[in-house]
């Protein structure tokens, strides 16, 4: 048998080595997976255990008190405002941001000229970068007096949907106004990775449409929308949980308050983040054990968020890959 040459030889040296490197990222990267599990995991049972000592020790229903008063005797508290106010919030900031941040990244990357497009797009990352105080002291000094002239409005003209009804005087330190805020500041963040998402369509598609005689927006429809559905849905979901979390810039705007109301321009409201935060330092360890049970319920909410989101990008791409 002839012996081996030593191209061979370096052949076979150079698979061994591309063999190590592969089984030393592979494990790297399940190490990483299951630290982030462990992680989570360690969290989850940190959270659960504070929890359960306040909730035991609450003399009132946990989920459908209106008070937070854990220093009480006996102490009285419940989620029932913060759970209303992180909601709704969060809605009205994703009604309003979603849309806008997809007309920007179709208009940065199929509409603009590249002059335009790359100084646009770096402004956007700016935005994305800018921290939360910085937000929520602009929202307070600039957004809520310009604010107040926009609630009469809506006071006066659509007042009849109840939800539009100012039944109570103050300035626009309310949820409508949280919610605007959070849009603001969710806006960037869905922009620039749905603009990424569009930028990654095959060229092929869409000079397929082209050749078809497709209008821009008919290439945009056809193409470009249905290539990107999921990653649109996975930016949604990545500035709704920026929305659910948000602390300093909520704290700052809202004037809080325990009152459940419907009249989203009433003042007051509240939310988890704003909750825990406002009151941390001034609570006593039960105190602190209550604000753990309201975030353990916070964290519940994102995971079920975070869950829906990748079960709809599942389906999807099921759906795609039985119609291709």
């Amino acid at each position: 048998m002839a012996t081996s040459t030593p191209e061979i030889q370096r052949s076979r040296r150079a698979k061994s080595a591309t063999r190590a490197g592969d089984r030393i990222f592979s494990g790297l990267s399940r190490g990483s997976g299951i630290t982030l599990l462990v992680i989570m995991a360690a969290i989850a049972v940190f959270l659960t255990y504070r929890a359960i000592n306040a909730i035991s020790n609450d003399s009132t229903n946990f989920f459908t008190t209106f008070e937070w008063n854990p220093a009480g005797n006996p102490p009285v508290f419940g989620i029932a405002v913060l759970a209303f106010g992180t909601i709704v919030s969060s809605v009205i900031a994703m009604a309003i941001a979603v849309p806008v941040a997809i007309g920007i990244a179709l208009f940065i990357s199929h509409y603009a000229p590249r002059k335009l497009a790359k100084p646009l797009a770096y402004v956007v990352d700016l935005l994305a970068a800018v921290p939360s105080i910085i937000y929520g002291l602009w929202g307070a000094i600039f957004l809520v007096p310009y604010l107040d002239g926009l609630n009469k409005w809506l006071d006066q003209y659509l007042g009849w949907t109840y939800i539009f009804d100012k039944s109570s005087d103050g300035v626009a330190r309310n949820i409508f106004t949280v919610g605007i805020l959070l849009a603001i500041m969710i806006l960037p963040i869905i922009t620039n990775v749905t603009r990424e998402v569009f930028l990654q369509v095959p060229r092929m598609h869409e000079e397929a449409a082209l050749a078809l005689g497709a209008t821009r927006w008919e290439v945009i429809r056809m193409s470009v929308l249905p290539f990107g559905r999921s990653g649109i849905i996975s930016a949604s979901m990545l500035g709704l949980g920026r929305a659910l979390g948000e602390t300093m810039a909520v704290a700052v705007v809202l004037s809080p308050s325990f009152v459940l109301s419907g009249h989203l321009l009433d003042p007051g409201g509240g939310t988890f983040a704003q909750n825990i935060a406002a009151k941390f330092n001034e609570a006593n360890e039960f105190g602190r054990d209550a604000l753990i049970a309201s975030g353990l319920v916070l964290f519940v909410i994102t995971l079920l968020v975070n869950g829906a989101a990748r079960m709809i990008i599942a389906r999807r791409k099921e759906y795609s890959g039985a119609n291709a």
